[in-house]
């Protein structure tokens, strides 16, 4: 008898084993190629434009963009104005968040003074209209702002309307980074910094119909080429990032698709303006040297150069899609002999010695080397300070740089573009920027609701800022992204987010 219950428990054994094998054969991986390390895995303190993308399989949020910039409900269902300054959210119901905890307008209101309050949070800038917030009912909740605002919807479309797990992000706190738990279709399973994230299948995600994969694995390739070499060996799906030197070969590669389109962003120099010792130099205290810095280099020919033609010469914070584009502002051309004029105005010493901080990612390094060549020939000694992206973007708010090379992915509204960036005190505006004229028009255009008004007061504010040049915008990037020919259901949303619902692997 006993031989007979071993051999039933054996063969119980084998096809328990036979079973296992069989469903991890039958689960689906999906590897994404991400061009950086991220930051942080707590939205409220992240600024990294990778991070979002690892968000957007984590963390559900209030309202998301679609294909053609207008504003779709997530987790909302549903919003409407009561008055001007008081926005009414209708929210989705049935909704957990990873840990079991129930989504409702408490869990809202929670994430969002999270957001507002959180020492070193980046959403504060994003949300400080917030008045009060008034849950009416589980499903309702209400926000009251200090003044009316043709920006704050929008602000709700990112990080600042993603909703964290309340008791988990009480309880971690700052350390919410080391288990994140939010409302996505996958949740977190580990980190590995500089190397990798996984993400698996949260079962109980209240949209798991359009879900169709296991697992999600981010793996961190800085460099283009090995990017562009493991899509080729099947070694990752899908690159976010594929830089324009490398879209002919997937092009000519039958067993991968590129698919380019638009952003939302900017990539530019941010000046360190005031914010510690390291402002201390002719760039960062005489406009006239960042002046002649500006016309000592040529846009087209760096983006031709570096980026193959694919990106845009730009000196606004917005691309030419937008509403808020500014087509009186033109790109002035390279003026080497003026420079030299206004370095001589501004009474600097010869050569003009500045350190420019760029990330370690080749063609960033690239873009810095053909910056500093073509400065050089008006006067400056520039020194390329390589540092590791996320180690950068740690060191920029506590003024350890004196010019940043660094990009910003975008926003569906101007706003998000440049409040954050150069009103005085705002979370993003590492450079230290004041200017009693420039915070006054932000300030204004937040204020109005109509396109139409917003954009006549934001025309006032760019001469000013061509004036001062904290930041100095130079192209408006491409989102260019490379995945399996067999990958199937992407939609290219011009804040370059993969939404992970609806991909799908065709066999």
């Amino acid at each position: 008898m006993r031989r007979i219950q071993s051999i039933r428990f054996m063969l119980g054994a084998a096809f328990v084993l036979a079973l296992a094998l069989q469903q991890s054969a039958s689960a689906q991986t999906l590897r994404i190629a991400l061009r950086q390390d991220l930051d942080t895995m707590d939205p409220t303190l992240s600024t990294s434009y990778v991070g979002r993308i690892v968000f957007a399989g984590l963390c559900d949020k209030l309202f998301d963009i679609d294909e053609k910039l207008n504003i779709v409900p997530r987790l909302a269902t549903g919003y409407e104005w009561a008055d001007p300054k008081t926005l009414v959210i209708h929210l989705r119901q049935g909704v957990t968040f990873q840990d079991a905890e129930v989504m409702d307008a408490e869990a809202v209101k929670a994430s969002l003074l999270r957001h507002l309050t959180l020492p070193g949070s980046y959403r504060k800038g994003e949300l400080g209209l917030i008045d009060h917030i008034d849950v009416i009912d589980p499903a309702t909740i209400h926000i009251a702002l200090k003044a009316p605002s043709g920006a704050f919807l929008a602000q709700l479309t990112d990080r600042a309307g993603m909703i964290l797990a309340p008791k988990v992000a009480a309880a971690e706190g700052k350390d919410f980074t080391q288990h994140p738990v939010c409302s996505g279709p996958f949740k977190f399973v580990e980190r590995v910094p500089q190397d990798h994230v996984t993400l698996e299948r949260f079962p109980g995600y209240w949209d798991n119909n359009d879900i169709h994969f296991d697992r999600v694995v981010y793996r961190v390739l800085v460099d283009s080429s090995v990017r562009l070499a493991n899509l080729k060996a099947g070694s990752v799906d899908l690159s976010e990032n594929i830089v324009p030197t490398d879209a002919a070969a997937v092009k000519a590669d039958a067993r991968l698709r590129l698919v380019v389109s638009d952003s939302l962003g900017y990539f530019g120099i941010t000046a360190n303006l005031d914010n510690g010792p390291q402002s201390k130099n002719p760039y960062g205290q005489n406009a006239l040297v960042r002046q002649a810095f500006d016309l000592a280099i040529d846009r087209q020919a760096l983006v031709n150069v570096v980026y193959n033609g694919m990106f845009a010469p730009t000196v606004q914070a917005v691309p030419a899609s937008s509403p808020f584009y500014d087509a009186a502002l033109t790109v002035p051309a390279r003026d080497v002999a003026k420079a030299k004029a206004l370095l001589k105005q501004a009474g600097v010493t010869l050569p003009v010695k500045l350190e420019l901080l760029a990330f370690n990612n080749p063609e960033v390094l690239q873009t810095a080397e053909v910056i500093q060549s073509m400065v050089a020939e008006a006067g400056f000694e520039v020194h390329i300070q390589s540092m590791e992206f996320a180690s950068s973007l740690a060191a920029s708010p506590r003024g350890e740089f004196q010019a940043y090379l660094i990009g910003w992915s975008g926003r569906v509204d101007i706003d998000g573009n440049t409040y954050s960036f150069l009103h005085s005190g705002a979370p993003s505006n590492d450079g230290h920027y004041v200017n009693a004229t420039v915070d006054k028009l932000l300030d204004e255009a937040r204020g109005l609701t109509d396109v139409a008004k917003r954009k006549v007061v934001y025309a006032q504010m760019w001469p000013q800022l061509r004036q001062d040049l904290p930041i100095t915008y130079l192209w408006t990037p491409t989102n260019i992204v490379a995945m399996s020919a067999k990958l199937t259901g992407f939609r290219p949303v011009p804040d370059g987010m993969i939404r992970l619902q609806g991909l799908a692997m065709s066999k």
